[in-house]
């Protein structure tokens, strides 16, 4: 099968969550399913950087919403990409969402139109490579960037298949109505049943409607996105969707993440025996005293949707049965703040920004992973937690649901226990969930158990790309 993976960014070149990982992991997962994916990307100064110089022109655009554009297939980080060339849309330092000023780009209405557009000329054309036709037979959109890739597809009368993949429903790609005729779609498509949403037009709403079948990244978040309190106001458009919704989790690149040859782990970090010498380094490197409770840590973006007030408010129950806590992370300036308020306090550190190489040294070293979300589509730090035996204490909530076995009273006496779950989403039963943690730690033989349990949870790709693989074969028969 050929596939065109249309994403707004992708790993390892550019990235700002879990949608880069996920379109930086598929088309490599993929190969095993006899699936050829290719993945179209905005031109933005780190993509064209790595772009190999033997990159070809195999496409033109003589207006691109405000100036004209080339689409180059080529390679970069061993992924075959088409890269749409457009200066005056994609070459801006900085984020790709945001300018100097943290708002969104003023036309990224625009921008990612543009990358839809394109991926459906394609679609609807094909290129030529190597002297071939290069048609796909799906269209993979990711996120609201991707959404309208259905309408201009049926537009320009293609008919290949499509697939919406929804990473976060909190992101809509909203803007004005009076960017229907700019972004050149179909006025007639603004209505509930189309792209309208609340008098807005909704970049992702289009897709949902539209594309032949949805996705989201794990089987309980699915189901949640039908309730009103996970919808984000889409809830009945994925109810009236939901023979056409699938959870499919992510996976993690076990090679990047893996405990026993980690790059970013100094060889202090590293120990086949067990998690002694590893916390040992990361005590020290963080400035925290020796202590018998377990040593926790967090990676995360600081924001309210991942409850990290929550673990403020509960913070004093680990505190006082002698566990300490090791944070990375950044965003909310009241929280980045509160964090370092708690840092004065002692068992608490806190590094403020973001260091990849930091983040596996946390992980390896740590005894737990702390992820207490109010809502969480996947979760990828609970898989690097499963994968290196670090314990996760998450929300009962999406993906934290899907991959993590509660240590109940069941779960133990069976000896399948990987992790602690808590539920509602509280700083109440989180705090009860960290006396559980420090209950558990205490008994030596129980936490080995759930360390090697968790060790041995598959945490990869191979059961993902087999779905998404049948998925698309389904979607091409059904088209």
């Amino acid at each position: 099968m050929r596939v065109l993976s249309v994403a707004s960014e992708c790993a390892p070149l550019v990235k700002t969550g879990g949608l880069a990982d996920v379109a930086g992991a598929l088309p490599a997962a993929l190969r095993a399913e006899a699936v050829e994916m290719r993945t179209i990307l905005p031109g933005y100064p780190a993509v064209m950087a790595a772009l190999a110089a033997d990159a070809v022109q195999v496409m033109t655009e003589h207006d691109l919403f405000g100036g004209p554009a080339r689409v180059l297939a080529g390679q970069a980080a061993g992924l075959d990409l088409f890269v749409i060339d457009a200066p005056h849309l994609y070459r801006r330092e900085g984020s790709i969402y945001l300018g100097p000023d943290g708002q969104d780009w003023p036309d990224n209405p625009e921008r990612f139109a543009a990358l839809s557009l394109v991926a459906a000329r394609i679609g609807t054309e094909g290129v030529t490579l190597g002297g071939q036709l290069w048609q796909p037979q799906i269209l993979h959109c990711h996120d609201w960037q991707a959404g309208f890739v259905p309408d201009y597809l049926a537009q320009a009368g293609g008919d290949c298949a499509t697939v919406l993949t929804i990473h976060n429903i909190a992101f809509q790609g909203l803007t004005g109505h009076h960017m229907i005729e700019p972004l050149r779609l179909p006025r007639s498509r603004f209505h509930a049943e189309g792209f309208e949403y609340y008098g807005k037009l909704s970049a992702l709403k289009a897709g949902l409607m539209r594309a032949d079948r949805l996705t989201t990244v794990s089987p309980t978040y699915a189901a949640e996105l039908m309730r009103s309190e996970f919808g984000m106001g889409l809830d009945g458009v994925m109810r009236a969707r939901r023979r056409d919704l699938s959870g499919i989790l992510n996976g993690i690149d076990e090679t990047a993440w893996n405990p026993a040859n980690d790059p970013h782990v100094p060889e202090g970090y590293r120990h086949p025996a067990g998690k002694i010498p590893n916390r040992d380094a990361l005590r020290a490197e963080m400035g925290l005293p020796d202590s018998a409770g377990p040593l926790c840590c967090v990676v995360s973006r600081l924001t309210e949707q991942k409850g990290l007030d929550l673990l403020l408010e509960a913070l004093p129950t680990l505190l006082d049965r002698g566990g300490q806590l090791a944070l990375l992370g950044s965003g909310d300036k009241a929280l980045e703040q509160a964090f370092r308020d708690a840092a004065r306090e002692d068992g608490v550190a806190v590094r403020i920004g973001y260091d990849e190489a930091l983040s596996h040294r946390l992980i390896a070293g740590a005894d737990a992973i702390l992820v207490p979300s109010r809502f969480e589509p996947c979760g990828l730090t609970q898989l690097y937690g499963l994968r290196y035996g670090t314990i996760p204490v998450v929300a009962l909530t999406g993906g934290l649901a899907d991959t993590v076995i509660n240590a109940s009273p069941a779960a133990l006496d069976r000896g399948v226990a990987t992790g602690i779950q808590f539920h509602p989403v509280a700083a109440d039963p989180l705090a009860v969930a960290l006396d559980r943690l420090c209950d558990l730690y205490a008994q030596p033989d129980i936490w080995a158990q759930m360390q090697a349990n968790a060790m041995r949870q598959p945490v990869g790709w191979a059961s993902s790309a087999r779905a998404y693989a049948a998925l698309y074969r389904d979607a091409i028969a059904t088209a």
